[in-house]
């Protein structure tokens, strides 16, 4: 990739991001300004975790409130405001209980652990092995890398955590196979992110959710980057007409402010009792305040309702570049989380985007992720389409 650095010279962090040549100071709403004061159009949400945009005032308001009051105090005394954003996850979702970590690779190490528990000491199953699928991602912790259907993500950290076996995404003849392992659990990304964008096809996770059902298999849903509106519903799980036994939440959750969970039935959260999971700092009242304020902004704002005409009026831009740009080959996804395969590098892309002050991601060496927050107006998709104009035009001008 082009001018990307590693890190700034004679810097003393760890040398494990490639970072684009530009440093952020402040963002608000869906724009974000560098230090020079150069305003960029943000398209990537921070990674699809600033659903709300950047800095969304019911949730600074209620942070900025927090702050005087309490920021820490251990799960080993009650916290009320746990309590709050645990209630009002499962009214909005089909989980009765809750546990809050710091992030989604948490969040799916917690599922993990919950899925083998459950197993051996409820279910009195024989197998603790966890089916997950090829093109998946589910963190960067030795357990979820390991889960990870992705050879380059594992790659360097072998020997594996064993429990884990893959199969093919969308594929019927992983069906056949699941019915086969009979294994204790299923991990699945509704839409792979990381993988390509790739939704999962509604008829094969309709039978896999049968399957489950049948067999006694837990079926747990990675909801890290499609959940909290990211797909157009608040969780992506809603549109396949399922019900998933488990479900991780991190990204959207806190509007930006780090806060993971994962949620489950009640039968099968009674497999964790006192001392079997924990956490120094998940769920602290900082964190679940701003998770809280962000639930109750979608709810008070409308934001899903608000954002179906955004939705429309994107994707129908895209399909429209794509009939008139044949270096796009195809636009997938749900929502706002879509990607543009072009026949080119895409890391060439967001080079240039920037160049037009248009913040983009990969997903993949020739898918050009596009992650706008759930908030973005009618002008501003018009203003992201011209500047992707402008980037496609120069991409073929180059390939000439």
């Amino acid at each position: 990739m082009q001018n990307i650095t590693i890190n700034t010279p004679g810097s003393h962090l760890m040398k494990t991001y490639q970072r684009a040549p530009i440093k952020l100071a402040k963002g608000k709403g869906n724009f974000v300004w560098d230090i020079d004061g150069k305003k960029y159009l943000d398209f990537t949400s921070g990674i699809a975790t600033c659903n709300l945009g950047h800095v969304p005032d019911l949730v600074k308001n209620a942070l900025m409130n927090q702050l005087d009051q309490i920021w820490h105090c251990s799960n080993l005394y009650q916290i009320d405001p746990q309590e709050k954003l645990a209630q009002l996850l499962s009214d909005v979702s089909c989980f009765d209980e809750v546990f809050f970590c710091n992030s989604g690779a948490e969040a799916n190490e917690a599922a993990i652990k919950l899925a083998r528990i459950y197993a051996k000491n409820i279910a009195h199953k024989q197998s603790t092995e966890i089916v997950t699928f090829t093109q998946s991602f589910h963190g960067r912790t030795l357990a979820t890398l390991s889960a990870t259907g992705q050879k380059k993500i594992q790659k360097g950290f072998e020997p594996l955590m064993p429990g884990f076996n893959y199969l093919p995404f969308n594929e019927d003849s992983s069906l056949k196979q699941l019915k086969e392992i009979n294994p204790c659990a299923v991990l699945i990304e509704i839409v792979q992110g990381e993988g390509g964008v790739i939704p999962a096809k509604k008829e094969w996770i309709q039978e896999l959710a049968v399957i489950c059902k049948e067999q006694n298999i837990l079926l747990m849903v990675d909801e890290i980057q499609t959940g909290m509106g990211r797909t157009g519903t608040l969780f992506a799980y809603e549109q396949y007409g399922i019900e998933p036994d488990i479900m991780t939440l991190a990204k959207g959750l806190g509007s930006g402010f780090p806060i993971g969970a994962m949620l489950a039935k009640r039968n099968i959260a009674l497999a964790f009792t006192p001392g079997t999971h924990g956490s120094t700092f998940g769920g602290n009242p900082l964190a679940v305040v701003a998770g809280t304020a962000t639930l109750e902004a979608f709810q008070t704002m409308n934001i899903l309702e608000k954002c179906e005409r955004q939705i429309q009026e994107l994707w129908l831009g895209l399909k429209g570049l794509m009939e008139k740009y044949p270096m796009i080959e195809e636009v997938r996804g749900r929502g706002f989380l879509i990607g543009v395969v072009i026949n080119s590098d895409a890391a060439k892309a967001i080079e240039i985007a920037r160049k037009e002050k248009l913040l983009l991601l990969s997903a993949g060496p020739n898918v050009i992720r596009i992650l706008p927050p759930l908030t973005i107006t009618n002008e501003e998709i018009n203003l992201f389409l011209s500047s992707f104009t402008k980037v496609l035009i120069e991409m073929e001008g180059d390939a000439q």
